[in-house]
């Protein structure tokens, strides 16, 4: 059975009680919220790693996205990506990869990943479908099908499907001459297949087949925005309204199959609509978990989009986002290395743990507090140890350290907090 109905059944899973214990809560919490489908705790039955669990109430989550494209990567290196996202923090990884033998970069990741790991199962089928020199319209809804269960069966927790990119949203996306008109991979091979069949979106006409694999295997669906806004220009518009207003009622049809489901947000969107975005999913998908890629709140700063992404995701987690994919200093220009997997990850879970504070998250202050009684003791041990990033700052400090005492070079002997530390020692003389 899945988690959805053991939690229905009053049954809490040991998956529940390791959440419970992460998110520092009672077990019965965290099995109303999977029973409601207000969170979920994505995790195939064939694999086992230290669960996560994303959703009301709980801290939010964030996932790095690895490998390898058409042109560049290969196993190694992405599975060196790997080591680098979980060891920044992130709670997730998205295999993505494009290029070839994807099925051997997929198990490889699967087996070396401690987290969970989800999956766009379209782009394996859309690879293999070039390799043998055809285009995506030769898809058929069976081979679709059947390459998701196959990758399902592999291990994966979570898959993005589009489901919701219809022919008439696509046609709206047409008579709004958007800007970036549809930026999502996903999104586009589907609009793409739609309009040269002449026929609906088959994730849409085969999704009751769809819930029975992901029942099966107890694989959460993460019902993809295929027609998120990629430009702060189209962000808000009816294309987008009409995938989410779609989605949303597949995402009812989804718990009442058991099957566990999260909504997929934007995308590029001003500052000042993040919010009543969130409140709008949230209304129309029912309180279900809701995993956003920035939001990037402008389109001007390629190089720095991990910057624009955790602005907007900041205000996405206070506003009720549950899940942050992270934006790396690569996004718009070339597949991520290393150092941009890195900063990628850091920068969101800033974004995630300001939105936890923001929204009051359970013990979301306790580890802020401790960083700033050790900052006002000058006990850079200390403060070092509660950073979420704990190399870079030793690093800069030990770099530049003052000859003398324990202030650091921007005040020296001017510091605040020594200064402070000596009023209160000769106060309390």
């Amino acid at each position: 059975m899945t988690q959805s109905i053991f939690a229905r059944e009053g049954t809490i899973t040991p998956e529940m009680r390791v959440v419970a214990e992460k998110e520092n809560l009672d077990p019965e919490i965290i099995r109303d919220g999977v029973a409601q489908g207000r969170i979920v705790i994505p995790k195939n039955v064939g694999r086992n790693f230290s669960v996560e669990g994303i959703g009301a109430g709980l801290k939010t989550k964030v996932n790095a996205n690895i490998g390898t494209s058409g042109v560049q990567g290969a196993l190694d290196i992405e599975l060196s990506k790997l080591d680098v996202a979980v060891r920044a923090g992130a709670h997730s990884v998205m295999d993505l990869s494009t290029g070839r033998d994807l099925m051997t970069t997929r198990r490889a990741i699967l087996h070396h990943s401690p987290v969970m790991v989800g999956a766009v199962p379209l782009y394996a089928v859309a690879a293999d479908l070039v390799d043998a020199g055809q285009s995506i319209e030769a898809m058929t809804a069976s081979l679709l099908l059947e390459s998701i269960e196959a990758q399902c069966a592999e291990g994966l927790d979570y898959i993005t499907v589009h489901c919701g990119v219809t022919r008439e949203a696509v046609a709206r996306t047409h008579a709004q001459d958007r800007v970036a008109g549809i930026v999502s991979r996903g999104g586009a091979l589907l609009a793409a297949w739609m309009e040269r069949n002449n026929r609906e979106n088959p994730l849409l006409e085969e999704f009751d087949r769809l819930l029975d694999i992901a029942f099966r295997f107890d694989v959460t669906l993460s019902l993809g925005d295929g027609l998120r806004p990629g430009a702060v220009s189209d962000a808000t518009d009816s294309a987008q309204i009409q995938e989410l207003l779609v989605i949303g009622e597949l995402g009812r049809r989804a718990r009442a199959r058991g099957v566990q489901v999260m909504i997929e947000g934007p995308g590029h969107m001003p500052l000042n609509q993040i919010a009543g975005n969130v409140m709008l999913q949230k209304r129309i998908c029912d309180g279900a978990p809701f995993y956003v890629l920035g939001p990037l709140t402008t389109d001007i700063a390629p190089g720095y989009d991990h910057i624009t992404a955790a602005i907007g995701g900041a205000v996405a987690a206070a506003a009720g986002a549950d899940f942050l994919c992270y934006v790396t200093p690569a996004e718009h220009l070339c597949l991520p290395d290393m150092d941009d997997v890195h900063q990628g990850v850091i920068s969101t879970l800033i974004a995630a743990h300001s939105g936890d504070i923001a929204k009051g998250v359970p013990g979301a202050m306790d580890r802020d507090r401790a960083l700033s009684v050790c900052r006002k003791e000058l006990d850079w041990d200390g403060m070092f140890a509660a950073a979420l990033d704990q190399d870079l700052p030793r690093r800069r400090w030990e770099e530049n350290r003052a000859s003398e005492g324990k202030t650091c070079t921007m005040c020296g002997k001017l510091c605040a907090m020594d200064a402070h530390n000596s009023l209160r020692r000769g106060c309390s003389s």
